[in-house]
C-alpha cells in the first residue's frame, strides 16, 4: 500500500503531532488534584475551550468520511442533522442551568438527583454498554481505514496506533488534556476541510456552476414524507428527538460544558459550539457534493462513497497541504476517542464504582478512572476485528437507526423532569424501561423482518426517523399517565432541579448568568439555521 503523503506532507504531519504532544505534556505537568481536576477539567475551562471541544467531540473521522460520501450519492438531506446547531442552544439555555445546580459529574447522577439511584444505575449502564460498542468500535474502524489509506500503512497498524497514542495522554493527563488538544484539533480540521472546500470550488467551476453540474434535487433538503431514505418529517422531528439526546442529556457532550467555572462561562461555550456546528455543511458535505460534480467532470473517480473524501484530498491538495489535512483527519480521529474514553471512565468511576464504595478517597478514585479508561482502550482494540469483519459502511447506517431507537426515552424522562415537577421516579424508571422494550422489539423485528407480515412487518418496516417520534409520543405519554397515577415527589428534596421547585434566589441568578449579547448570539444563530434551511429547497 503507498501513503499519498509526500515528504513536506511528513514534515507539516510532524509538526502538527509534536504541538499535539506539546500541549498534552503542559497539560499533564500541571498534574490532576482530585477528580474535578481529573473528569472536568478542574472545573475551571474557558468558552473558547468548551465549544471547540463540543466541536471536536462531535465530529470523528467517521463524520468526516460519511458526510462527504453521502452529499456524493445523496446530496443535502443529511445536513438536517448538522442543523441540530439550534440544539446545542437549548442545552445552554434549557438543561445547562440545572445540571451546574445540582454540581453533578455525570448526567446518570443528575438523574438520581431529580429521581432516584434506579434511573442511575439504569443510565449508567445503559450508556456504558453503548459507548463500547458504538462509538468507540465506530470511531476506531474508521480511524484505521482513514490512517491505512492516508499513510500507506495496514489497517492494524493504524487503528492501533491512533488507539494507544490517544488513550496514552487520556489516562494520564483526564479531561483537562482531552479538552485542551481537542481546542488544537479543531483548528486544524477546520482549516484543512475549509482549504479542500475553496480548492473544490474553483476547480468546479464555482458555485453556480456546480448547482448546475449536480442538478436540483442533490441540493434539495427536504424529500417527501414517503422517501424511504430521508423523509422530511422523519429528519425535521425525529432527528430533533435524537439531537436533544445526544446533545443535552448525553455525557460525551455535556461533560464539557460542566468542565465550565459557571453558568454563564458553560452557556458561553455551547453557544460557540452551536456556531461551529453549522461548519460541517460547509466543509464536509458540500466538498462530497463538489466530488460527484467533478466524477461527472471526469476530474477524479471514486469507486464507492466512501472514498470520497481522501480521494479529495489526493486530487485537489498541493502537497504540504495533504499534510495538514492528514492531521486534521487524524484530529478528529483522535478527538472523538479521547472524548468517549474520558466519558467511559467518568461513568464508570463516579456512577460505579463509587456508588458501590463511596468511602473510596480521591487519590484511589483517580487511579481508577485510568484504569476504567485503560480498560476501554483495550476493549475498544478488542472490538477491531470483530468491526473487521461486520463492515463499516452498514454497521454506521445501523447505528443511526439505533440511536433513533435509544433516544426517545431519555429525551422524554429528561425534558419532562426538567419542565414539570410532577414527574416521580416510579415514572422515570417505568419509561427508560418501557422505551428499552420497544427499542429491543424493533431491532430484533429489523433482524427477521422477512419472515413477518401484516402489523409486525409494518413495525419493522417504518422508517427509523419516524420510529423515533412515535417512540417519543408513546414515552411521553408513559411518563405523563404513570406520574399522574403514582405519588407526587417530595418537593424539597428536588429543589432546583425542575421548573416550579426554583427558589427566588435560583431565578435570580439564572437571570443574572446571561447578556444582552449572549442572546442576540443565540436569535442570530436561529436566523442563521433558519436560512440554510430555506435556502436549500432544490
Amino acid at each position: 500500500m503507498e501513503s499519498v503523503l509526500e515528504q513536506l506532507d511528513w514534515v507539516v504531519l510532524g509538526v502538527y503531532f509534536l504541538a499535539l504532544i506539546g500541549v498534552a505534556v503542559w497539560v499533564i505537568l500541571q498534574r490532576n488534584k482530585d477528580t474535578a481536576d481529573y473528569f472536568l477539567a478542574g472545573r475551571n475551562v474557558g468558552w473558547f475551550v468548551i465549544g471547540a471541544s463540543i466541536f471536536a467531540s462531535n465530529i470523528g473521522s467517521e463524520h468526516v468520511v460519511g458526510l462527504a460520501g453521502t452529499g456524493a450519492e445523496s446530496g443535502m438531506p443529511m445536513a438536517h442533522y448538522e442543523l441540530h446547531a439550534w440544539i446545542v442552544l437549548l442545552l445552554g439555555w434549557l438543561f445547562l442551568p440545572f445540571y451546574m445546580r445540582s454540581k453533578v459529574f455525570t448526567m446518570p447522577e443528575f438523574l438520581e438527583k431529580r429521581f432516584d439511584s434506579r434511573s442511575r444505575w439504569f443510565l449508567s449502564i445503559f450508556s456504558l454498554v453503548g459507548y463500547v460498542i458504538t462509538k468507540v468500535s465506530v470511531t476506531i474502524y474508521a480511524g484505521g481505514i482513514v490512517v491505512s489509506e492516508l499513510l500507506g500503512i495496514p489497517f492494524w497498524y493504524g487503528a492501533i496506533g491512533i488507539v494507544v497514542f490517544t488513550g496514552a495522554y487520556t489516562i494520564v493527563g483526564g479531561m483537562k488534556a482531552v479538552i485542551y488538544t481537542e481546542t488544537l484539533q479543531t483548528v486544524v480540521l477546520i482549516a484543512g476541510s475549509l482549504i479542500i472546500t475553496y480548492l473544490g470550488l474553483q476547480e468546479v467551476g464555482g458555485w453556480e456552476n456546480l448547482k448546475t453540474t449536480v442538478g436540483s434535487d442533490h441540493f434539495n433538503m427536504w424529500r417527501p414524507m414517503s422517501d424511504p431514505d430521508f423523509p422530511w418529517t422523519g429528519l425535521l422531528f425525529g432527528g430533533t428527538i435524537v439531537g436533544i439526546w445526544y446533545w443535552c442529556t448525553d455525557q460525551y457532550i455535556v461533560q464539557r460544558t460542566l468542565a465550565a467555572n459557571n453558568i454563564k462561562i458553560g452557556r458561553r461555550g455551547a453557544i460557540f459550539g452551536a456556531y461551529l456546528k453549522i461548519l460541517p455543511i460547509f466543509i464536509f458535505l458540500i466538498p462530497g457534493i463538489i466530488a460527484f460534480a467533478l466524477a461527472k467532470q471526469g476530474v477524479l473517480t471514486y469507486d464507492k462513497a466512501d472514498e470520497v473524501f481522501p480521494v479529495l484530498v489526493k486530487t485537489l491538495l498541493p502537497t504540504g497541504l495533504k499534510g495538514l489535512v492528514a492531521g486534521g483527519l487524524m484530529a478528529a480521529l483522535m478527538s472523538s476517542l479521547a472524548s468517549v474514553f474520558n466519558s467511559c471512565s467518568t461513568i464508570f468511576t463516579i456512577d460505579i464504582y463509587k456508588k458501590l464504595k463511596p468511602t473510596t478517597p480521591e487519590k484511589k478514585l483517580l487511579n481508577i478512572g485510568r484504569v476504567a479508561t485503560a480498560l476501554v482502550v483495550v476493549l475498544g482494540i478488542i472490538w477491531i476485528p470483530i468491526m473487521n469483519k461486520i463492515g463499516g459502511g452498514v454497521l454506521y447506517q445501523y447505528l443511526q437507526s439505533v440511536q433513533s431507537y435509544i433516544a426517545p426515552p431519555i429525551t422524554a424522562v429528561f425534558i419532562l423532569g426538567i419542565i414539570w415537577k410532577r414527574v416521580n421516579s416510579k415514572a422515570a424508571i417505568v419509561t427508560l424501561f418501557s422505551g428499552l422494550l420497544i427499542a429491543a422489539l424493533r431491532i430484533t423485528a429489523e433482524i427477521v423482518k422477512e419472515d413477518l407480515s401484516g402489523f409486525a412487518y409494518e413495525f419493522a418496516t417504518i422508517n427509523f426517523a419516524h420510529m423515533a417520534i412515535f417512540m417519543f409520543i408513546f414515552s411521553v405519554i408513559v411518563c405523563i399517565v404513570t406520574s399522574l397515577v403514582t405519588t407526587a415527589p417530595d418537593y424539597t428534596t428536588i429543589k432546583g432541579l425542575a421548573f416550579g421547585t426554583l427558589s427566588v434566589e435560583q431565578k435570580e441568578a439564572t437571570k443574572n448568568s446571561y447578556t444582552p449579547t449572549d442572546i442576540v448570539l443565540s436569535v442570530l444563530l436561529v436566523v442563521v439555521v433558519v436560512s440554510i434551511l430555506t435556502y436549500f429547497t432544490g
